[in-house]
């Protein structure tokens, strides 16, 4: 079960937060402004802060900035009335990972929330081994053999999350939420663009294979 940190000064928003969570499987915490939440965080072990804007002592901007400035890589997702082009820019400048206006769509919170642990499971992740080809993180490299190659960021991160779930279907959408992001422009031929580049790096690996299922999405795993 993962641990959610609910940063909310207003305590009926608060205790619906909470309610909804635990609704969708998840632990909540709760702090009610930015000085409690680092006081919370400091002895226990968090999966995911829901950050309000607007609070006493320390306000959200400032708590991002506090964690990001301390090497924390936490994800992060604002959930604010503050909707100005401006505010939000300054959420991500501050180091929120997504950004959410008030009134929330409960449903799409969520989902929100799940996409956001997705992406940091990829990132906590360093490795990833199938067959002979190793998968590396940190370098963004793919290595079978002696034969080692270097990939950009969104390829990379694409082939390490369909090989992350091997033999699951993933839609565009879905691929296009969890690797560009949310409030991203690409469009849904831009995971077609990717991954005809994949096939034409990787096509003959031994070791495992891109699949298109028709009309559903792509999935990748050993090769047959």
């Amino acid at each position: 079960m993962f641990d959610i940190l609910v940063v909310e000064d207003d305590k009926n928003t608060r205790i619906l937060m909470e309610a909804v969570l635990k609704q969708n499987g998840y632990n909540p915490i709760t702090a009610c402004d930015g000085v409690e939440a680092l006081e919370v965080m400091d002895h226990k072990h968090i999966d995911l802060v829901l950050l309000d804007v607007m609070m006493p002592r320390m306000d959200g901007y400032e708590f991002a900035k506090t964690l990001r400035q301390g090497g924390s890589e936490i994800p992060i997702l604002m959930v604010t009335a503050k909707e100005a082009p401006a505010d939000k820019k300054y959420g991500f400048i501050s180091g929120t990972d997504d950004y959410m206006v008030k009134p929330v769509d409960e449903e799409e919170m969520i989902l929100r929330i799940a996409a956001l642990l997705r992406r940091s499971r990829i990132s906590y992740e360093h490795r990833l081994t199938i067959g002979d080809t190793v998968l590396d993180y940190d370098s963004l490299t793919v290595r079978s053999g002696n034969a080692e190659v270097n990939l950009p960021p969104k390829e990379f991160m694409l082939l390490y999350k369909l090989l992350s779930y091997q033999g699951k279907i993933f839609t565009r959408a879905t691929l296009i939420d969890e690797i560009w992001g949310f409030d991203s422009e690409s469009d849904l031929h831009t995971v077609d663009v990717h991954i005809n580049r994949l096939r034409e790096k990787f096509g003959q690996n031994p070791d495992f294979e891109i699949v298109t299922v028709r009309g559903l999405g792509y999935k990748a795993g050993k090769r047959q």
